[in-house]
């Protein structure tokens, strides 16, 4: 999913890091959840699990790459 998201923002020409998409994808989750609206927990929820999973495969290529 990540790879879309970075695919559809370098098409409009704007790189972003992998934590920092992570980042957006947790606060607008969080955001989400604060203001419910139809089926705004589900779509929270949603954001919340891909920013986590965002950092956590930053976080394995980072380690990866300095070992």
């Amino acid at each position: 999913m990540a790879d879309v998201m970075e695919k559809g923002l370098k098409k409009i020409g704007v790189t972003v890091s992998k934590p920092i998409l992570a980042l957006i994808t947790l606060v607008f989750g969080i955001l989400v959840i604060a203001f419910p609206d139809f089926l705004a927990i589900l779509v929270g929820i949603y954001f919340i699990i891909q920013g986590i999973l965002l950092f956590l495969d930053y976080y394995e290529i980072k380690g990866k790459v300095q070992t």
